[in-house]
């Protein structure tokens, strides 16, 4: 029988290579060495005249190094990723590997599954599954249950998100303004001004507010991240009408996520708003941060946000009208804007502010104190 692949040696280096003989690929083996370049020619060969044979052969050396690697299914997996999971993020993990979609592939076992399984589960599922069958498959990959991938990257399907929006100020007031139960009353007005999770927002606690200095401060449930905001004279009048010790709001606290999103999917379809959700809150608040001028790293803090990349996320629907420059320059010049040589640098002029233009001292700025 007629090989497929001949050996062959260059010159130059030395090294040896692979020639397909049906192809005219070449390929290089990677070493210098004879006896190991002609055992890999060997294998090559086998494989090629004895595909299945040698996955079963491939099967054995692993069930040799892993006892359970023959019956370990994705179930399994899906199992062990969400024992490492705790809280809200344990929660999403059972209810995301419950989807119907990941049913072909529950009893499949790991080191059988072929990008064909895969592709059954995409096409079943959605955008959350093509997510979360990621983060399945990379799962397995580190905990080294899968060999290789079962698709590269390039070809995993792309992730198409729907439109994503903040309520606008209009749609907030519509639902409030018709909203009979006080508790969801005070707690749309304030996921407005604060801009919380709708998880972290409703299990809020007096402890978590400090009427003095005005400051909302809590670790958000999904990260852990600390938040911490200050506010103004609108949440300081709903604050008065809230609870004075234990939660901020009894009885939504009580309530889950899905139970929250769920009444306020109902409310919205009584007052014909669409494309929005309680998370949309979120949404808003870094919306009406970018707009207003508000700091980046101030919004990020503010929302908990970890990323700066997600936080653009989140504001990327906001419209900025920005100044002309001849603008800008006319309302720098009405500042008193007064000149100070930076000490210990190149010849150069740092602007300091007038008095009631707060900013960060840096090594070579100098704050004056009189205009």
């Amino acid at each position: 029988m007629k090989q497929q692949f001949r050996l062959y040696r260059r010159s130059n280096g030395g090294r040896f290579y692979l020639h397909d003989n049906a192809t005219g690929k070449q390929e290089s083996l990677g070493t210098t060495d004879r006896t190991e370049a002609v055992r890999l020619l060997h294998a090559r060969n086998e494989a090629s005249r004895q595909p299945l044979i040698n996955v079963q052969i491939a099967r054995a050396y692993l069930a040799a190094n892993d006892a359970q690697a023959s019956t370990r299914n994705w179930q399994m997996a899906m199992n062990e990723i969400t024992k490492a999971k705790e809280g809200t993020t344990h929660a999403f993990y059972v209810r995301a590997f419950k989807q119907e979609a990941f049913d072909s592939i529950r009893a499949l076992p790991i080191v059988q599954t072929r990008p064909e399984h895969f592709m059954r589960v995409f096409e079943a599922g959605t955008v959350s599954t093509n997510k979360n069958l990621r983060r399945l498959h990379n799962f397995a990959l580190a905990m080294t249950w899968l060999p290789w991938p079962i698709l590269i990257k390039e070809h995993w399907p792309e992730l198409r998100y729907g439109d994503k929006r903040g309520i606008s100020w209009e749609e907030h007031q519509m639902i409030v303004a018709k909203e009979k139960n006080p508790e969801w009353k005070a707690f749309l007005e304030l996921v407005w001004h604060v801009g919380a999770a709708q998880g972290d927002l409703a299990a809020l606690c007096v402890e978590d507010i400090d009427r003095e200095h005005r400051v909302i401060s809590f670790s958000r449930q999904k990260t852990g991240s600390l938040v911490v905001q200050r506010y103004g004279e609108e949440v300081a009048a709903i604050l008065q009408q809230l609870p004075k010790s234990g939660p901020l709001f009894p009885k939504l606290s009580q309530h889950t996520s899905s139970n929250r999103a769920a009444r306020f999917a109902k409310v919205l379809k009584r007052r014909g708003v669409v494309g929005v959700s309680l998370h949309s809150y979120r949404y808003a608040w870094a919306e009406r941060a970018k707009t207003s001028g508000y700091p980046e790293r101030y919004a990020q803090e503010a929302l908990g946000h970890k990323s700066k990349a997600v936080h653009r996320a989140y504001a990327s629907k906001a419209r900025v009208e920005l100044p002309s420059l001849e603008e800008y320059e006319k309302k720098r010049s009405a500042e008193k804007v007064i000149l100070l040589p930076i000490q210990n640098a190149t010849p150069a002029v740092a602007a300091v502010p007038a008095v009631g233009h707060d900013v960060e001292p840096t090594s070579n700025s100098i704050r004056s104190g009189t205009a």
